[in-house]
Parts: structure tokens; sequence; C-alpha cells
């Protein structure tokens, strides 16, 4: 009997606070039956105790006691549902500005942002915020969710009017899809079923669209397949494998690769995944491979094909400041770039960005939020894609060595969009 594949689509919900992100997700898990029912009388329970009705969808992502007496999202909270088509992991990221690191996380690893906007207030700083860090996180694909259409009685010309407004923003920020979606969250139209009160729409629901985007884009790039070696195993017998998840392109059993930092050129000679011996491997997968040549490869070097990244320990990157204390010239922080953790410093500025119009000011600190550009000098050699050919040798986080909190994320090279 022949199985069906499902592909994973890795979403992240994006958005200011308030303008219904955890209830779209909520509608969106309800009205596709993914929920228990345990599950329900728990978020029917949540909701009578802070009397806002028989059922706040909200509750349905918001896990945290802190979340649900506030009634704000705080942390990321991460959904899984699967429909006859497709699985998906949903990030419900969190709308204040004083979580927008929490927001970078979820959309670290997404495929897709779905942004939900209020009809009423349009884009709004902190929504403009998120689809810039979105951007410069490499998403290229967004569904907006035009949210509490029942609020301005359906309007088109209201809905017409966000749509202008985000696609000028979208076009400046370079994303390659956008399809944009009227809905009420709280009543459901739109969101998997089509509503009866819009005739003059006829474009996809939500679910729908999300049911054809592209996935499995946050690994694959065009050419060039990476490994990152996490952990070097001893083999029964004699002779060390490598292991190590593979982004990029594809593995191949007889490709040549080489060792960086070290320069070494070798054959690959056998590869092993979770499911045993394979012959090829392809982007996302978790594997182990065996070298012709002897080499002394650890944790922290990366074997790599053409085109091959760049062996470096001073490069220019687009920085996300998180830390409550502002990053000055000079200072020193550790730098985790995929598997290898060495201490970095800041030798220039290259800017901040005004998030309002998306241009580029002199600078001398980046405060918390603050988006810039800024030189960083490594101890130690890094192997380095540029971002936007690679989402994962291309990023990084800074770690504050004093309280180990991590302080920002960042993303080798200048964002295309600036």
């Amino acid at each position: 009997m022949k199985i069906a594949h499902k592909d994973l689509l890795r979403l992240a919900t994006v958005g200011s606070v308030d303008d219904g992100k955890s209830t779209l997700i909520g509608r969106l898990l309800v009205d596709t039956r993914q929920l228990f029912d345990d599950q329900l009388d728990a978020v029917a329970a949540a909701s009578e105790k802070r009397g806002v009705g028989d059922l706040d969808l909200s509750f349905v992502t918001d896990g945290l006691r802190a979340e649900r007496e506030q009634g704000i999202t705080i942390d990321v909270a991460y959904r899984y549902a699967t429909t006859p088509t497709r699985k998906f992991i949903i990030a419900d990221c969190p709308g204040h500005v004083q979580y927008t690191r929490n927001m970078a996380t979820g959309a670290s690893t997404a495929d897709l942002a779905l942004v939900v906007l209020n009809v009423e207030h349009g884009l709004k700083e902190q929504s403009r915020r998120h689809l810039c860090i979105a951007a410069l996180l490499g998403v290229r694909s967004i569904v907006v969710a035009i949210n509490k259409m029942d609020g301005v009685d359906w309007s088109e010309s209201a809905y017409l009017g966000v749509v202008d407004e985000l696609e000028i923003l979208a076009k400046e920020l370079g994303f390659e899809s956008v399809t944009s979606i009227p809905v009420s969250a709280l009543l459901g139209d739109n969101v998997v079923d089509p509503s009866v009160h819009m005739p003059w729409y006829t474009g996809p629901t939500v679910l729908s669209a999300l049911e054809t985007s592209e996935a499995g884009s946050w690994t694959t790039t065009h050419e060039g397949a990476r490994l990152p070696i996490q952990w070097v195993l001893r083999q029964p017998g004699g002779g060390r494998t490598y292991a190590g998840m593979l982004n990029g392109s594809s593995l191949n059993v007889g490709d040549r690769v080489r060792l960086l930092p070290a320069n070494i050129e070798t054959t690959i000679t056998a590869i092993t995944s979770g499911a045993g011996p394979v012959e090829s491997a392809t982007a996302g997968l978790s594997i182990d491979i065996a070298l012709k040549a002897e080499t002394d490869a650890g944790r922290g070097d990366m074997l790599a094909t053409l085109p091959l990244p760049k062996v470096t320990k001073e490069f220019e990157a687009t920085i996300c400041w998180f830390g409550d204390n502002p990053l000055y010239m000079g200072q020193r922080l550790r730098l985790k770039h995929t598997t290898k953790t060495t201490p970095v410093r800041v030798v220039a500025f290259g800017g901040v960005v005004d998030i309002a119009n998306l241009q580029v000011s002199d600078t001398m600190n980046l405060s918390m939020n603050e988006i810039g550009l800024a030189t960083l000098q490594a101890a130690d050699p890094l192997v380095l894609d540029d971002y936007r050919d690679n989402r994962v040798t291309g990023s990084f986080v800074l770690i504050d060595e004093v309280t180990n909190a991590t302080v920002a994320a960042g993303m080798v090279g200048r964002a295309s969009f600036l």
C-alpha cells in the first residue's frame, strides 16, 4: 500500500499586540479539529475564569499561567497540526515590543510568516518591526490575515486600504509572495471556511493559502552542501565518522567535500541516517558520514561542497539587539555559529535602521530592539555564508559572557533591503 507523503510547513504568526494572532491560530486549530476534548475544556474553564465568554480561542496557544491571567502572549507557543494534505508547526509569536526577541526566535526557522493585522489600525510600528525582522531572517513569503472585518461591517474599502499600505512595505522588504485575506478570527470568516459576509472577496481562505505555500525553504539553498560537525563518532573496529544536520543541497556517497577551516579535500565513502546506510542525503536530515582521508576534524568544523563558504575572522553583519543594556563599540561577547562558539568583539558600526522608512543612519551603539549593521572580529576562524545564500550557516547569536543570556540575533552580510 502506498503511503501519502505530507510535507511540513513551519510558520510564524507575527503582528502587533491585540491584532488577534492567538485567536486566529485557535480558530484554525478548533475548526480543523486539532484539539482533544480535555484541551477544549481547559480553554473553556480559563475563559470562564476571566469572564470573557464561553470560549476565548486565544487561550488555545497561551499556555503559561501568566499569559492567561494577563490576556497576552509572552513566550513563543508552538502548536502542531495536520490536514489531509500537510503538516504544520505553528509558532505563535508575542506582539508586545518588549518580547521582540521571542518573536525573532519563532521566525528564525519559518518557511512563511502569517501576519495578522487589525483592519482598523493597519500597519502599526510593532507590525512593521516584525515584518522587518521576518525579512531579515530570510522569510520570503507572507500570508496576511487582515482581521476584525466584522468591526468595519465587512467593508471592502477598509480592507483595500490596508492592502495598499502593506504592499508598499512588502515590496521595500523584498518579499517574493504576498497573499492578503480579509478575515474575522473571532467568527471564523475566511479562516477555514469561506465567508458569507464578504461576497466581494473570491481568494483563498487562510487554511487553503497555507496548504499551497512552499515548504522546507529554511534548510535549502540553490547549491552548496553544508554539514557543521556536531559529533565525532568512533566506530567499532576503528575509524571515525562525523555527525551533524545537513543543510544547503544534498550529499551523495562519492562526493568530493572540503573540510573547513583546515582546507582539506577528501571524498565521502559512506552516509548513515537514522534509518541506516543511504546513498544520498537531503537538507534537514541528521546524518553521519565517513571520509576517505584521515582528518583531525572536530566539533565546530564544517564539511562543504562547491561553491565554498568563506573562512574569516572579521565580517559585516546585520544585528537585532535584544539586550537590556546597549551594544557598544569594542564590547566583547560570545558568538554561537552552527556548532562553534568563539569570543567576538564589535570593531565598527555601519548604522542603525529606522523602522519607519528603512533608512540607515549613523550610530555609536544599538539599544534594545534596534536593528543595525556592525563589523565583528572573532578570536577563531569562522566558516560563513551570506545569510541570503544560506539561513543556517549565515546566522548566529551573540551571548553575554557574564549573564550567559542571548542578547542578539545576527545575519552575516547586509540585509537585501538596506
